[in-house]
């Protein structure tokens, strides 16, 4: 969701919602996901539920429309708190870069801070830049740095969006929504809901408490095992990230070949 102002006589407010744009008092009080999800409206459920399920459904059809023809993709989170001159940002920027070389698109939630950092990124490097935003109460709308854009709705959405589309996750410093990413991807992984590939985290000093923290609760309480952690992979370096991506491919593509 878009509620951002620039460009615009006036400075009016302004949300996106799929396909429509609101402006002004025709913004409502509440997001389609808080609609779907509220109990309090039980009386609803029948009169409007079924509604939904078919817009539910047109958002799967557009993503699925929208994006299946893009080339092998990266899935990048990262706060969009981050101020440009950070170093995630900075990180972020030259991750999208060397992606883009690679022969990756960089698939990002399309808002600012490190998500805009990495479409830059990967924008100014030639490559294909994606941007998957959600509607949400407090959010500026897709940064100018996106080629192929949506606008969701609803979080599940958007959610297999990043993952059906991506042969790795990618995960720099960030909030409650990162922090979400990151751990679905893993219990995905974890799972074997897909197929195994790279989560990795970078910025060490940022990720290491909780590393450590998994590592002295989680494992230490039989809640993980060691396997569990080898699923994360913690780096700095942009050129590390990449060829862990790079090589994660080829062994992939190595055992497909060999069934």
């Amino acid at each position: 969701m878009t509620d951002s102002t620039n460009g615009r006589r006036g400075g009016a407010p302004e949300r996106h919602r799929g396909a429509v744009t609101l402006r002004r008092e025709s913004i409502p009080p509440s997001t389609a996901d808080e609609k779907l999800l509220d109990s309090h409206h039980r009386r609803e459920w029948k009169t409007k539920d079924a509604w939904r399920a078919l817009r539910i459904l047109s958002e799967f059809v557009e993503g699925f429309d929208t994006l299946a023809d893009l080339p092998p993709a990266v899935s990048v989170f990262g706060s969009a708190r981050s101020h440009p001159d950070s170093p995630e940002c900075e990180m972020a920027a030259a991750l999208g870069a060397a992606l883009a070389e690679a022969g990756y698109a960089v698939i990002t939630g399309g808002g600012p801070g490190v998500m805009e950092a990495a479409n830059r990124g990967a924008t100014e490097a030639g490559g294909m830049s994606v941007g998957l935003g959600i509607e949400l109460p407090f959010e500026q709308g897709l940064n100018d740095w996106v080629d192929i854009g949506i606008d969701f709705r609803y979080f599940f959405v958007r959610k297999t969006m990043f993952v059906k589309y991506a042969q790795a996750f990618v995960v720099l410093p960030g909030g409650y929504g990162t922090l979400d990413e990151l751990f679905e991807a893993i219990t995905l992984v974890q799972t074997k809901k897909v197929t195994r590939f790279p989560v990795i985290l970078m910025g060490t000093a940022y990720w290491s408490p909780m590393i450590d923290w998994l590592k002295g609760t989680l494992l230490a309480d039989g809640k993980i095992d060691d396997g569990d952690l080898e699923l994360i992979q913690l780096t700095d370096d942009v050129d590390e990230a990449v060829q862990i991506i790079v090589d994660a491919d080829a062994a992939l593509a190595e055992a497909q070949g060999n069934r």
